[in-house]
């Protein structure tokens, strides 16, 4: 259900619903491009490093004609073991310029994760709960200067 704002006559979907996490969705889609570029042109890996951050890594999983599916994380020392968290799948729909997160941890293993709920019971809550995820992540990553090979800044302001 869409709802319109008086002042600015902005069309904005209701929390939570279908048409809302499709708008997710598609900014997913504007800010992973800002990160990365293009998604269909992305080599099997890739490593940014950001000065307050640990490095991001992103590794292809498949590719096909329409869609890319890809893994975005961050890895941490945790004593003897090396934690992978957030750890998302995230499929790429090419011709719909659609960004979806379609797994993750249904526990952090990151302490500093451990507060983002990622499971739950109702299918379009566990999807707004991955995908706003996601979102905010990719913003973050941006904000906080991860960039990869062969983006420019014209690109990442695109």
């Amino acid at each position: 259900m869409l709802v319109t704002t008086g002042e600015q006559g902005l069309l904005l979907s209701r929390p939570r619903s279908f048409v809302g996490l499709m708008g997710i969705y598609e900014n997913n889609y504007l800010r992973l491009r800002r990160l990365l570029g293009d998604p269909a042109r992305l080599p099997d890996r890739l490593i940014s490093s950001a000065p307050r951050d640990p490095s991001l890594q992103v590794r292809i999983l498949e590719r096909c004609r329409y869609t890319t599916t890809l893994n975005l994380t961050y890895f941490f020392d945790e004593g003897e073991a090396r934690v992978a968290d957030p750890d998302l799948t995230v499929k790429v729909y090419h011709d719909a310029r659609l960004v979806e997160a379609s797994d993750c941890r249904h526990r952090h293993q990151h302490r500093l994760f451990r507060g983002f709920p990622t499971d739950a019971s109702d299918e379009l809550v566990r999807r707004w709960a991955m995908n706003r995820m996601l979102n905010k992540w990719l913003e973050y990553c941006i904000q906080g200067g991860h960039c990869f090979p062969g983006q420019t800044s014209q690109s990442r302001q695109a």
